[in-house]
């Protein structure tokens, strides 16, 4: 499974909680609030088809909760239904003074990354180790649409070279599942 994917996945869904008011509930650590409206909702990667299409798209469900008595965030998401998934852990780091995240994956790498918000968007970046194919460090922007969805962009480095990676829209979806095998 290629990171930029799961740095879109995790940091793309941020985004969305740049443009929404925090509600009220439960305590969160406060340099977490921006990331309120995102807890207890699901996210679906949304992909227009055509119907004689010859392959399934990868389609990414992600869940996002509080956790840890409001000291952390916590994403689940999988691909095509269990086929690959991940769990990332979003604390504040006060040694680092910045908002950290962990992601373990089903395959044979993790990732460790911060993420700022500036100007509406989510800017991410994270180190990669383990096995994925080759790729070191993955960075990406993250952006809410007016219309609800939001857009991400992300990119690697593999080789000693930073290249274009992935780019997808995202949606709430009340009815999407996140499914491990």
């Amino acid at each position: 499974m290629n990171p930029s994917r799961i740095l879109v996945v995790v940091a793309g869904t941020v985004g969305m909680a740049l443009n929404l008011a925090a509600a009220d509930g439960p305590a969160l650590d406060s340099h977490l609030e921006p990331l309120r409206p995102m807890l207890e909702k699901t996210w679906k990667e949304f992909k227009e088809t055509k119907p004689d299409q010859a392959t399934k798209p990868m389609i990414d469900v992600a869940r996002w909760e509080r956790a840890l008595n409001g000291k952390a965030v916590r994403i689940l998401h999988s691909i095509n239904d269990g086929v690959y998934g991940g769990e990332t852990i979003i604390m504040w780091d006060a040694a680092k003074q910045a908002v950290t995240y962990q992601y373990f994956t089903t395959a044979d790498f993790m990732t460790k990354g911060t993420m700022t918000f500036k100007d509406g968007k989510i800017l991410c970046h994270e180190v990669v180790t383990g096995n994925a194919g080759g790729i070191t460090e993955v960075r990406a922007e993250f952006e809410m649409r007016k219309d609800g969805t939001y857009r991400i962009k992300a990119e690697h480095l593999k080789d000693g070279t930073w290249s274009t990676g992935r780019e997808a829209t995202y949606r709430e979806d009340a009815t999407a599942k996140v499914i491990f095998k």
